[in-house]
């Protein structure tokens, strides 16, 4: 059935979007839900990301994952000053938590490795050394630019990494890499098996996820923290990972990184697929 593109009434959403936020940051959290909801009726696409504050608010359905646009939105703004803030501010380090142990386990060199949101080309910098041939996928078409220029990657994509694994159909890879993807994705079924569809048999895959006290993620073994970001229980993890035939090879507690002072706890996991 084709659907009619809605335009965007601009200033409505921009004020309907400060308004939750401002009722958010007071802690009017019922008025802030309402207006999000008005802001997801004006851009059903979400470029905003009302539909993880509103889970994060605990009050709407935890969404599957974070919008196309959400994310997109976000990187693109943020793709100029993104090493600076990630690495210096954030002192985010998993690139370099993963390189320590790939080497600790005694993995590599590869010859064909996937890196799925790579950004700027943090974990590809991390890992060039050790592979010969590295692809870069990631929606942000302005962090694939910087990337580019920093000529780490034989080939980059723009693309959803879910969907660039649907339809992949060069050659498998040895390695895939996603560090700070699991973040933007609660049901991690379709990562899990588009990276099977793309690896080589005994291939490895590498995440990285943030995770929270089992009470606070519950039954779905995913939900949106505090942040807007998702975090994934260890249970639900390595449940997902054996289901769709991988082995768990390491996994380490890490901190992930630090926000607004405060140490954020997470996972990385180097699992191989067993077909």
């Amino acid at each position: 059935m084709m659907q009619k593109s809605k335009k965007i009434d601009e200033e409505a959403l921009a004020e309907a979007y400060n308004r939750a936020l401002t009722l958010e940051k007071s802690g009017q959290f019922d008025a802030a839900a309402a207006a999000y909801r008005e802001v997801l009726e004006l851009d059903p696409d979400d470029h905003g990301g009302a539909a993880v504050r509103l889970a994060s608010m605990g009050h709407g359905e935890t969404p599957l994952k974070a919008s196309d646009a959400y994310v997109a939105t976000l990187f693109d703004q943020h793709a100029d000053v993104f090493d600076n803030v990630l690495v210096d501010q954030l002192n985010y380090c998993v690139p370099l938590l993963v390189r320590q142990r790939v080497q600790a386990v005694g993995l590599g060199p590869f010859k064909r490795v996937l890196d799925l949101g790579c950004g700027t080309g943090l974990t590809g910098g991390a890992l060039r050394d050790l592979a010969e041939d590295i692809t870069g996928v990631d929606l942000s078409e302005n962090m694939v630019e910087i990337a580019h220029e920093k000529d780490l990657y034989e080939t980059l994509y723009v693309a959803e990494a879910v969907d660039f694994l649907d339809d992949n159909d060069d050659e498998p890879f040895e390695l895939i890499v996603a560090t700070d993807v699991l973040p933007y994705i609660g049901a991690l079924e379709p990562l899990f098996f588009g990276a099977v569809d793309n690896l080589v048999p005994g291939g490895l895959l590498i995440i990285s996820s943030e995770s929270l006290p089992d009470e606070a993620i519950g039954e779905h073994g995913y939900a949106v923290g505090p942040h807007q970001r998702f975090a994934h229980s260890e249970a639900y993890l390595c449940a997902r990972l054996a289901a769709t035939g991988f082995e768990i090879i390491d996994i380490s507690d890490i901190t992930v990184r630090m926000e607004e002072g405060e140490p954020i706890a997470g996972q990385l996991v180097i699992a191989r697929f067993k077909p």
